[in-house]
């Protein structure tokens, strides 16, 4: 679709409701282990073990070439995407339940499906919501179901202040300190096939989207957040949920905190100054 195609008619995008894709892929060993290096984790993974929550991100990205990009690195809207108008697109939070583990080395299939669609007029203007739903199944058998939303807005005006997010939580049990590299951000950028300019041109970031810095992507705030769950109580998660609040960048240490009431994990991202960034909620498996 021609960029002369994008539209903000709510009627014509919700005519995308509904609209699905799928696709099977090998959960790659030899990827799982770049993303086990890049998040610095210690030891090697191998085929049949577990895949650690939320790694199920590193896997089906959608393929674009290179002339096929918007302005911003994404792949351009009106295939499986809705054609939005509004030029910035981010990932704003989501809902993951685990039915049963995915094993690395595995044969995952991947059926994605367009559930709904919203117009809304926030703060900054106009936005657009449009929430994906991914089952990834294992032979026929559902092993992950996820809710994905996204939200499209409108560029900042070059004036505008960035608003302040809320004060995060002073309680918490535990608290590991994340110093986000450029060249972290790259590598997940890479593993994810990731190419929003956000978060590896930096000149971008600042000129056109109105960040600081490089941004650091929500998912992988959110991974580190699972991750931190799962070690933190020794046990794998039923269900995830997250929701990004106020953007984290690079060389800018934050912390990740959590803290536990029964099999109930609620976690956050902490901005340096003591922002809420990311809130998550995880339950534990029986």
């Amino acid at each position: 679709m021609s960029d002369d195609s994008y539209t903000n008619d709510i009627e014509t995008l919700r005519r995308w409701i509904g609209r699905t894709e799928a696709r099977t892929e090998v959960v790659s060993v030899e990827r799982c282990n770049e993303l086990q290096q890049t998040l610095d984790r210690p030891g090697a993974l191998a085929a049949g073990d577990t895949l650690p929550p939320l790694w199920h991100f590193i896997s089906h990205h959608p393929a674009a070439r290179l002339s096929e990009l918007d302005r911003d690195g994404h792949p351009k809207r009106g295939g499986f995407l809705p054609p939005v108008l509004l030029p910035r697109r981010m990932w704003a939070g989501g809902r993951i339940t685990f039915h049963e583990d995915v094993r690395i080395g595995e044969p995952l299939t991947k059926h994605s499906t367009i559930e709904n669609i919203e117009q809304k007029e926030g703060r900054s203007g106009l936005l657009f919501f449009v929430t994906v739903r991914h089952d990834l199944l294992v032979d026929g058998e559902l092993r992950i179901t996820e809710s994905q939303d996204l939200v499209y807005r409108d560029d900042p005006a070059p004036d505008a202040p960035r608003p302040e997010p809320k004060p995060a939580p002073e309680n918490a049990e535990f608290v590991h300190t994340i110093t986000p590299s450029a060249p972290l951000l790259f590598r997940y950028s890479a593993l994810t096939f990731n190419s929003h300019r956000i978060h590896y041109d930096r000149e971008y970031a600042r000129s056109v989207e109105g960040y600081p810095n490089l941004v650091v992507h929500g998912p992988l705030t959110a991974t580190l957040l699972a991750g931190l769950a799962e070690a933190e109580c020794g046990r794998r998660l039923a269900r995830f949920s997250f929701r990004g609040l106020a953007p984290l960048f690079d060389n800018a240490p934050f912390t990740i905190s959590g803290r536990r009431e029964a099999d109930q994990v609620e976690l956050w991202a902490t901005t340096p100054d003591g922002g809420l960034a990311m809130q998550a909620s995880a339950t534990l498996a029986q």
